[in-house]
């Protein structure tokens, strides 16, 4: 027999946000397997992606920011959820977390200057919403 389990807010969201970890890779691979030659992507090592396009290399950038920011991101909301101080202020901070990588992906991508940090310290402030609700401010 299946549990039912309610998914709260920030769990849904550290799923999205999972997900789209998961697909960033293909435009940039592909990107890179046109530019570079299907046989030389697989057949390692490419040595950069210095010879794609900007957007390319900004977009393959972007991807590496997420994953090294997805792991604390879910750290957080999984805490929070295991120790039952899940609430709004969680609520809020994933929301944060999650349309600001949402943005910072797509000004990084193009290239816009200051909009992926504005957008990355907006996503940090997110998770400092998270944390401060599991230590109790």
């Amino acid at each position: 027999m299946k549990a039912s389990i309610v998914m709260s807010i920030d769990l849904r969201l550290l799923a999205y946000s999972a997900f789209i970890c998961i697909l960033m890779w293909v435009p940039y691979i592909l990107l890179a397997i046109k530019t570079f030659g299907l046989f030389r992507v697989v057949g390692y090592p490419v040595p950069s992606y210095d010879g794609m396009p900007q957007w390319g290399q900004r977009l393959y950038r972007a991807h590496m920011n997420l994953v090294e920011n997805l792991a604390p991101f879910a750290a957080l909301v999984i805490i929070a959820h295991i120790t039952g101080t899940a609430n709004e202020t969680t609520a809020l901070g994933a929301r944060l977390f999650f349309w600001a990588r949402l943005a910072q992906i797509v000004l990084h991508t193009a290239g816009i200057p200051w909009g992926r940090t504005i957008f990355f310290v907006i996503g940090w402030v997110g998770n400092i919403l998270i944390f401060s609700q599991i230590i109790g401010y």
